[in-house]
């Protein structure tokens, strides 16, 4: 059986003039688009441009929601009281879907952003909140999860769909977290490291560390981040590396 993984980016970053990213060449290389809510990044104008376009391209569309942080692009931790974040959330997948909707496509999916997305893979109580908030609105999304973490065990407890996320782009600690993006190497900018390195995750089936660990993990999605130089030329040396390894690139199912 051949096996197949999800290539997914964040988008719909940009902000009225201001152009963040390269979604449109990105459209023609992932299966599943993040598009940004309007509260760490984006606006009403960008999401309905980007779902137009996504639905264009037949990528999936997923709703991206952050912090209200547009200053801080969503990478600030906030505390709020878990009421509080589920409306956030909540408020802001319901956006979404209106817009994809308009667009004439669907959201299908739901990954959670920046410093939310981090407390959450560190945090299972916040993680379930936040996602009891996203299947109020539609209890068929399937869940983009941060692999190994809070973030996958609250979506199981939930009994929820779900996908398990890596990243191509960013450095793992020994507990599958993130390593904090202030830290050296937090970041891989190299394209030609950051293809052979997911490929072998895959092939793998688990979370190469730091350190040296290898964390098993179901790996259904890949995220290229939308907003660094080097986002087109990653996304694409990814690609090419699974394919190369017999790895097929298509949108992810979910599962429970």
């Amino acid at each position: 059986m051949t096996r197949t993984v999800d290539l997914n980016a964040d988008m719909g970053e940009s902000f009225g003039p201001w152009v963040m990213g390269n979604d449109a060449e990105l459209l023609k290389i992932v299966t599943s688009a993040n598009i940004a809510c309007g509260f760490h990044a984006g606006d009403w104008d960008v999401m309905a441009a980007t779902m137009g376009e996504a639905v264009q391209n037949g990528v999936g569309i997923g709703a991206h929601p952050g912090f209200a942080d547009l200053q801080g692009f969503g990478r600030r931790r906030v505390q709020m009281s878990s009421a509080s974040l589920a409306n956030l959330v909540r408020y802001q997948v319901g956006a979404a879907v209106a817009m994809a909707r308009a667009a004439g496509g669907a959201v299908r999916h739901v990954k959670l952003h920046g410093a939310m997305a981090n407390m959450a893979s560190e945090d299972e109580a916040m993680a379930r909140a936040a996602y009891e908030a996203v299947l109020s609105v539609d209890p068929e999304l399937i869940l983009v999860v941060l692999a190994g973490t809070a973030q996958e065990r609250a979506a199981r407890a939930l009994g929820a769909r779900w996908a398990g996320e890596i990243f191509a782009d960013r450095a793992y600690n020994a507990d599958a977290t993130l390593v904090d993006r202030s830290k050296p190497g937090a970041v891989i900018h190299d394209a030609d490291l950051a293809g052979p390195r997911i490929a072998a995750m895959v092939k793998d089936g688990a979370i190469h560390t730091e350190d040296g660990t290898r964390i098993p993990a179901r790996i259904d999605t890949i995220c290229l981040h939308g907003d660094g130089e080097t986002a087109l030329a990653i996304a694409r040396s990814v690609r090419a590396a699974l394919e190369a390894e017999g790895i097929a690139v298509q949108q992810f199912a979910g599962a429970r």
